[in-house]
């Protein structure tokens, strides 16, 4: 009897015992033991630039969220390939994956701008990337990036862009002869955009730019932004800075990866790296706004920097430009990187834009009244 009870006793204590442990591991955080994945990333930026470091934000949300389970290895313009080369690198697997902006590639086709330097028919950045999550625009970018150019890689838009300006000039400049032979440096359908104006544009990189612009090699250039531009130098080498500029009105990001990698991962880790170019893009607008603001101020108070709008005559030529650069690429079906598929895409961007820009200009009261109102008085 006694023995009965003692086995008894000792059974209860090693249930016990067990349900404890159960408990404990439990309590504990859910820590992935994984081996985590790591993926090389490298942005099309030199290391100073903000936009590198809005490629940093994004990769510091991928991370965060990766549950120890991935992570992404930021690197820098040059790292591994030119930033020109990125999007061939990711195609081959030579690097995981990318940070840039899709007017990049358009020397492959010319619709690769249409993602990310378009014709200045949205309103803002913000309704470009509308179109491309819920006007078509993703599946349209999936058919050029894998039917029409077999590239074995997969990508997201994020991080609206503000209008770009006209750029940095060594002299002023009023009149839209003034463009004609001029050695200006743009990417993109913006290259097409110039030449139409008579304009010999070179299409550089960004870290190259204000060395050609000091030794001469070209006479005038735009990048992006006043922070991207302080840092890199303009105001050292240049004092007419324009903004205001129907080139680049529009423009976003594009978050490359190889596609066998990103396919090869579990659907939440893919789910990680989307999401988190929605979240780097929403945080980029709010950054933009306190960085742009304030370097441009210290531009214009304490580098002399003269910052002027473009004059009305330019952004009319560069409308009208923009009419007959379209007509060219929608009608030119003997080019591969234009014609039909050209056409498509930007037939889908304009029926989004007439009902979207149609309600935004309807809807939103004037913000030009009520900056005035509050903020240029007396």
């Amino acid at each position: 009897m006694t023995e009965t009870v003692s086995g008894s006793r000792r059974g209860l204590l090693k249930a016990g015992a067990v349900t404890a442990a159960g408990a404990a591991v439990l309590a504990t955080p859910n820590v992935s033991r994984a081996q985590t994945v790591t993926l090389r990333f490298q942005s099309t930026w030199p290391q100073r630039d903000i936009f590198h470091e809005f490629a940093q934000d994004y990769v510091n949300r991928v991370n965060a969220m990766g549950g120890g389970r991935l992570r992404l290895e930021l690197l820098a313009a040059g790292a591994v390939v030119g930033a020109f080369q990125v999007l061939d690198a990711v195609h081959s697997g030579t690097l995981d994956g990318g940070h840039g902006v899709s007017a990049y590639w358009f020397g492959r086709n010319r619709a690769f701008s249409l993602f990310g330097t378009t014709p200045p028919w949205f309103g803002d950045a913000n309704q470009m990337l509308g179109w491309f999550y819920y006007g078509g625009g993703e599946a349209l970018y999936r058919e050029l990036l894998h039917d029409i150019l077999r590239m074995n890689a997969v990508g997201f838009m994020s991080g609206p862009m503000p209008t770009q300006p006209l750029g940095w000039f060594r002299n002023p400049i009023e009149r839209a002869d003034q463009v004609r032979g001029l050695r200006y440096r743009t990417v993109g359908l913006a290259t097409d955009l110039f030449q139409e104006m008579g304009a010999a544009v070179v299409a550089l990189p960004g870290g190259e730019i204000v060395p050609a612009l000091e030794r001469g090699v070209i006479d005038a250039a735009e990048f992006n932004n006043p922070s991207s531009d302080r840092v890199l130098g303009f105001p050292d080498v240049a004092k007419n800075y324009y903004i205001q500029s129907y080139h680049q009105a529009v423009e976003c990001f594009e978050v490359l990866f190889n596609r066998q990698k990103f396919e090869g991962l579990p659907q939440e880790l893919q789910a990680v790296l989307r999401h988190s170019s929605e979240a780097a893009s929403a945080d980029m607008s709010w950054k933009l706004q306190d960085r742009y603001s304030r370097d441009l101020l210290a531009m214009s108070q304490q580098q002399g920097v003269n910052v002027r709008p473009t004059p009305r005559p330019i952004l009319d030529a560069q409308l009208q430009a923009w009419d007959r650069v379209i007509q060219k690429m929608e009608g030119d079906n003997s080019n591969p990187q234009a014609g039909p598929f050209f056409k498509k895409v930007c037939d889908s961007q304009r029926e989004w834009c007439r009902r979207v820009g149609n309600f935004m200009l309807r809807y939103n009261v004037s913000p030009v009244v009520s900056y005035n109102h509050f903020f240029a008085r007396g």
